[in-house]
This record gives structure tokens, C-alpha cells and sequence, in this order.
């Protein structure tokens, strides 16, 4: 039986519940509920467990806030004997467009603070991500506002359908793995 730790990078706390930075908690929510999975406080973060055919899933939402969220990857990978290749990372993107979801196999951190914390810990940029594109309709200096800014009204109406993608890309990747899942999924 294969494990696997599916990480949403988020911030913990009321004030950046439905910002655009916490995607990554809302892309591991959407896949919870569509799993019947619930999750409790735990070490380092929120702890989801479930099972999608002969696949065991280790849900992880960091309670170590966004810019050290690799201690919580770190702690969990080696509690659960997770290797990096079945990593699965959701993040936000500021250089996707609104809704655009990409999945990588690696890459550089692109400016992403949790995901460079992430590399930086592991020592390596070779695990699976989804980015969620968040768009960067913002004025010049005033990136910080828009990334804990809230979604529009348009944004949350296309929101659910762009999640439920998401949920649909997790257990295709635990199953088929990266190349054929993102061959199914980076486009649609």
C-alpha cells in the first residue's frame, strides 16, 4: 500500500480564512468533503486521513503559517515514512491567471514563500505541486493586500467548479501518478 502526504498551504486563523493565499487550504478542503475526511489538531498542523483505492492519504493543513511551512512537511514526511515522490503540494500563484490550475512534477519556488520555506528545509524542489492561479490584477506595491485580500464576487463564482478540479487531480495523481495526471488535468 502506497501513503502519500497531500499538503494545502495555507494561514491558520479567522483573518485569512477566504484570502487568496490560503487556496491551498481551500483546494484540501474541497478534496476532504468530497471524501467524507475529517481533521483533527495535530502536531504541526490539521491531520486528515483517508484512503482512495489502495492508496493512504495524509492530509496536511500547517498550523506553522505560511513562511515555515516546511517544518510541518518535514515532521510529517518522516512520521509517516512518506518519501518526497509522493508529495503532493497546492499553492496559490500569482502568475496563473484567475482559476488556471497547474500541476508540475518540481520547479523553483517562483517567489512563493512557503514553497521556498519547503525547498529549503527538504533541500530539494523535486515534489509535486498544484498551482492555483490567483491572478495579479493588482496596482504596483500593493501585492501584499491582494494575496490576503478576499475574492471577489465573480472569483467566487467560478470558485467551486475550479475546486472540485482540484479534488478530481488528487487521487488521480496517488493512482496514475504525476505524468499521466498532468496530462489529464494542466489545460482543462
Amino acid at each position: 500500500m502506497s501513503k502519500f502526504l497531500i499538503v494545502g498551504l495555507g494561514n491558520i486563523g479567522d483573518e485569512y480564512r477566504d484570502t487568496r493565499h490560503n487556496i491551498g487550504f481551500q483546494m484540501l478542503d474541497a478534496f476532504a468533503k468530497a471524501s467524507n475526511i475529517a481533521f483533527e489538531d495535530k502536531r504541526y498542523g490539521m491531520i486528515g486521513r483517508g484512503r482512495v483505492k489502495n492508496a493512504e492519504l495524509v492530509l496536511l493543513k500547517p498550523s506553522t503559517f505560511m513562511n515555515l511551512s516546511g517544518n510541518a512537511v518535514r515532521y510529517w514526511m518522516q512520521e509517516e515514512k512518506i518519501p518526497i515522490d509522493n508529495i503532493l503540494v497546492l499553492v496559490d500563484d500569482l502568475n496563473l491567471p484567475f482559476g488556471t490550475i497547474r500541476m508540475r512534477k518540481q520547479g523553483s519556488n517562483g517567489g512563493h514563500n512557503g514553497l521556498g520555506n519547503i525547498q529549503q528545509v527538504l533541500g530539494s524542489e523535486n515534489y509535486a505541486r498544484v498551482r492555483f492561479g490567483i491572478g495579479n490584477n493588482y496596482a504596483k506595491g500593493a501585492q501584499i493586500n491582494f494575496v490576503l485580500g478576499t475574492w471577489t464576487d465573480e472569483e467566487l463564482q467560478i470558485l467551486p467548479d475550479r475546486l472540485a478540479l482540484v479534488a478530481q487531480i488528487i487521487p488521480s495523481f496517488c493512482l496514475q501518478g504525476i505524468d499521466r495526471t498532468m496530462n489529464l488535468f494542466n489545460g482543462k
